[in-house]
């Protein structure tokens, strides 16, 4: 892989490369960024000094010096995952593993290595994997979704509300997904904390994420089994059922890049859209009054911190240019939202809000598009809507500058973020979130009025870590109450359309 540009200074010689540990140690062999190391602290300033030296395509220099392709421009990321022909996921191509220059336990192992899953499948192996994927995402009821987003969001509130104080990342962010998730998949009975702390392991690397790997894997492959002998009708159940006839292991598979994926995405997300409506003016004011929604924070939030900053990684099936960039066949490329949304040749002025505007490139595009990005979308939109309605008087417990993200060359996750209200009591889960004491409910019925029937049960997910409030007292009936004269005043349309699409 061979830059266009030219070296401005000069010749390269190995010779004089700094010692390891010198700031100048940023720059590895032939000139090129490192992506890792001294100097490589802030991703997002360096991917705007290589857009500045190479333009929209920019050659960089992964762990053990292994050269790659980072794909800065908005529409070149958009040419490459959207044209098949020229550019694939499948990294058994690449010519830095097929000359043995990548160790078994590379750091980006578990994202080069290739796996007979749909996101690295292409051609008829895609459809039939992409197909069955698909299919059973278009089964999940959107209301029903919401619902439950709602009420899981009730419970973890419920958690910390009489405190005054929490911790929102890791007191909710972390935890809504993986609710949601695990109801959505066919395991609400799974979630707990330590399948939130396993999964959380796992994608942070750390000595003990192979074990917390594990853990999750085993509860996918207990939950694949028994929907293979008793399929049902959720996530799991539609995919085993398929005509596309996924084995057990692919099912497994599929169920894992699913609920890694969903929970990782949906984090920083979640966790995004808070700090943004806590710390900047601008949107906590629309908020506030009635200016912006929340699903329009969430898309502005999108754009300006996509949940993913870089995904590793496309490769080229023949000899190509991109972005005045001479591409190899076998040459790696980065797909990389991040720098990708603040190119200036779309976004001029970074302070302009993108409301209405979804050619972000935080879901992907192309074959392998995230098709679950509405209930990231969901997640992010109904729970933060549930926490405001619940403590809307929530502000940050910490300087702003104070706020610590550990970053990667894949994403930029915010450690906590530390919150003070005034202190609510808890509310029950089954109720419209509100800031305002729960009415006790009328039991007085018109005259004459047939006897309503008893609610149909609903199965709800156990809160482990909280126990259950005694129930109250019954309240006793309320005297007769004047019936008005004129007919009774409805709500008006919006409120109408709006508390439908929130499943209340």
């Amino acid at each position: 892989m061979t830059p266009e540009h030219p070296t401005p200074t000069g010749p390269h010689d190995l010779a004089l490369d700094p010692p390891p540990g010198c700031p100048a140690h940023v720059r590895g062999p032939g000139g090129l960024a490192r992506l890792y190391g001294p100097g490589a602290e802030d991703l997002n300033e360096l991917y705007e000094r290589l857009r500045e030296e190479h333009g929209p395509v920019a050659p960089v220099l992964l762990h053990d010096d292994l050269p790659m392709w980072m794909v800065l421009g908005h529409a070149e990321n958009l040419r490459m995952v959207r044209t098949p022909s020229h550019f694939t996921k499948d990294s058994r191509i690449w010519s830095q593993l097929l000359q043995g220059k990548v160790r078994p336990d590379h750091p980006l192992m578990p994202h080069i290595a290739w796996q007979p899953i749909c996101a690295h499948a292409e051609g008829d192996e895609h459809k039939r994997l992409r197909g069955a994927v698909t299919a059973a995402m278009a089964t999940i009821d959107d209301r029903s979704v919401r619902r439950y987003i709602n009420r899981s969001s009730q419970r973890l509130v419920n958690r910390f509300c009489e405190e005054g104080r929490a911790d929102l990342v890791g007191d909710f962010a972390e935890h809504l997904p993986m609710a949601v998730m695990c109801h959505v998949l066919g395991m609400p009975d799974e979630y707990n904390d330590t399948m939130v702390h396993a999964a959380r392991d796992a994608l942070k690397g750390s000595e003990t994420a192979v074990a917390s790997h594990e853990y999750v894997v085993e509860a996918l492959a207990r939950l694949t089994a028994r929907r293979r002998a008793d399929p049902e009708d959720d996530f799991t159940g539609h995919l085993v059922r398929h005509p596309a006839g996924l084995t057990d292991d692919e099912v497994r598979e599929h169920l894992r890049l699913v609920l890694f994926a969903a929970y990782e995405n949906t984090v920083n997300l979640l966790s995004n859209v808070l700090r943004m409506v806590l710390t900047d003016p601008r949107f906590l004011a629309r908020l506030n009054g009635g200016q912006m929604t929340v699903a329009e924070a969430v898309e502005q939030s999108l754009w300006d911190e996509p949940p993913f900053s870089t995904i590793f990684g496309y490769f080229a099936k023949q000899d190509t240019e991109l972005g005045g960039q001479r591409i190899r066949r076998g040459d790696g490329l980065f797909f990389a939202p991040a720098p990708g949304n603040v190119d200036p040749r779309v976004r001029p002025d970074l302070s302009a809000h993108m409301q209405g505007n979804r050619s972000h490139l935080a879901f992907g595009s192309g074959p392998h598009e995230c098709p679950g990005q509405d209930i990231g979308r969901a997640i992010a939109d109904v729970g933060v809507d549930a926490l405001l309605m619940r403590l809307p008087d929530v502000q940050l417990d910490c300087a702003e500058d104070e706020l610590r993200w550990t970053m990667s060359i894949a994403s930029r996750h915010l450690v906590e973020l530390p919150v003070r209200f005034e202190p609510r009591e808890q509310q029950d889960v089954k109720h419209k979130p509100s800031h305002a004491p729960i009415p006790p409910q009328r039991l007085t019925r018109p005259a004459g009025a047939p006897p309503r029937p008893a609610p149909a049960p609903e199965r709800e997910t156990p809160d482990l870590s909280t126990p259950v409030p005694a129930p109250a007292p019954a309240p006793q009936p309320a005297p007769p109450v004047p019936q008005p004269t004129g007919p009774a005043r409805r709500p008006n349309a919006w409120r109408r359309f709006l508390a439908w699409w929130r499943g209340y």
